[in-house]
């Protein structure tokens, strides 16, 4: 009995918290330091959304296995986001040291899309997008928000896979309104 508990804790643990913030939900405006190809610069959500829909991908660390894949699949498919004028930022608060390689590495973001360093993790708190096993980390949490700074999808999973066919399905019917 006392394994069943600590397996049942443990699983919770492991388990990321579901996003409270839901389709309908004003997204909260932040800025933050940024890097695109190695660059730096500030990226402002209110000013991206100016240009269109914005994909806010939360993502637990920069150099881990599933934030790898993750920022793969989103550089493959970054010019599908684009010609819906969707732009993309993934946000973390893990390993922001390594935010500047992250966001140029073929391997990666190859220097497609802007990832932000959330020090603290306060704009993954304002989202509810904490990683409930480690707090001082972002939830694999993405969010695809209308010009009009309204989410219109949710989707929370730590399996990398699935998040960018989430969020461009979601742009995709966004475009067709």
């Amino acid at each position: 009995m006392n394994k069943l508990l600590v397996a049942l804790a443990l699983a919770t643990l492991a388990t990321p918290a579901f996003a409270a913030l839901k389709d309908g939900d004003t997204a909260p405006d932040f800025s933050a330091p940024a890097y695109l190809a190695g660059k730096p610069f500030t990226f402002h959500l209110a000013d991206a959304l100016k240009q269109g829909p914005v994909v806010v991908y939360f993502f637990p660390a920069a150099h881990t296995s599933g934030c790898n894949l993750e920022a793969h699949l989103f550089s493959q498919a970054i010019d599908q986001f684009k010609a819906l004028h969707a732009s993309v930022i993934g946000v973390t608060a893990g390993n922001t040291d390594q935010l500047a390689d992250f966001s140029r590495e073929t391997e990666h973001c190859s220097g497609k899309f802007p990832v932000a360093a959330d020090a603290g993790a306060k704009i993954a708190k304002e989202y509810d997008a904490i990683l409930s096993m480690k707090p001082e980390w972002s939830n694999r949490t993405s969010y695809v928000i209308a010009p009009t700074g309204v989410i219109v999808h949710v989707y929370s999973a730590l399996k990398p896979d699935d998040h960018v066919k989430q969020t461009l399905t979601a742009v995709q019917a966004l475009e067709k309104k």
